[in-house]
């Protein structure tokens, strides 16, 4: 098989359209369809099927495109890895990054990387873990910095740190008047939070529920992180954060946690990156780098 080909190959079957890949291409659909015969020519199958306007997978397609994806990332992680030899700290590495993570423990480390390693670039990506590991799988990023969920096959993950969630509020809220406030106190405030469906929002609302307690009344959702602390600050909301933006001076705005028992949320943060692709040496500098922040920032 030609690697091209299989290039190819892939662009059709992301796209399901001979039209559209064409264009992305810059190839003639004579040529593409030249290309797929190919293809089922060396596999002795038929890689797509007609779907109404367009054209789909076959499971000897949906195959196909496993391996043809494995390849490249072979093909690429060959190239990358015969360039560095010799090279020490050098090239580009693609980050993709959750956004608390982005806030406290990438810029020390990018600070310390770049210190070390003029020439090397990076690339990154602040977006929550569903939006990034589609990007790990597809090759768009080397590392993905995240909380940890569940193993998934074809990725390595390794702890950072653990991470804290916590009720907090600006430290003027009335609820610091009371000597000792119960999540039945909670409920009686508004709040900012994530939309439903973010771990931190599922984790918050199911801890009410255990109590027959009514979910937080929302009054503020948001899916931008890095605008709680402010929007916590400037609205006097009640909201479910990162310990770490209440270590002064690390957010803007002057937060306190309410501790009430059993509403910490304790969460480990770690990197993941596919399993058996390279990783550079200026990648593994970086996870080395990650990893002192975050154990410096939370502990």
């Amino acid at each position: 098989m030609d690697l091209r080909d299989l290039q190819y190959f892939e662009v059709i079957a992301e796209l399901e359209h001979m039209g559209r890949a064409s264009e992305r291409l810059h190839r003639t659909q004579p040529a593409l369809t030249s290309c797929i015969h190919r293809l089922e020519e060396a596999c002795g199958a038929s890689l797509f099927e007609r779907s109404g306007r367009g054209i789909r997978l076959t499971a000897a397609g949906h195959a196909l495109l496993k391996w043809a994806q494995r390849t490249r990332f072979d093909v690429e992680s060959a190239r990358r890895e015969i360039g560095d030899i010799g090279r020490g700290l050098s090239g580009h590495v693609k980050v993709g990054i959750v956004p608390t993570a982005a806030q406290f423990l990438l810029p020390p480390a990018a600070r310390d990387l770049i210190r070390e390693a003029p020439g090397i670039t990076l690339q990154t990506t602040v977006a929550l873990v569903d939006v990034l590991k589609p990007m790990l799988r597809a090759g768009a990023i080397d590392l993905m910095v995240g909380t940890e969920g569940t193993g998934e096959a074809g990725f390595t993950s390794h702890p950072l740190a653990e991470d804290q969630i916590v009720v907090a509020a600006a430290e003027t809220h009335e609820i610091f008047g009371k000597p000792r406030p119960t999540l039945k106190d909670l409920a009686a405030y508004r709040w900012v939070l994530q939309p439903p469906g973010a771990p931190t929002r599922d984790w918050l609302d199911q801890t009410f529920d255990r109590q027959h307690l009514p979910r937080p009344v929302v009054q503020v959702e948001s899916t931008m992180l890095l605008m709680l602390p402010a929007l916590i600050g400037e609205t006097g909301l009640l909201s479910f954060i990162s310990r770490l933006h209440l270590q002064a001076g690390r957010s803007g705005a002057s937060l306190r946690e309410v501790k009430v028992k059993g509403t910490t949320m304790r969460r480990r943060m770690v990197v993941t990156y596919r399993e058996n692709g390279y990783v550079s040496p200026a990648a593994e500098r970086l996870i080395e780098l990650l990893a002192r922040y975050a154990k410096a920032s939370i502990a």
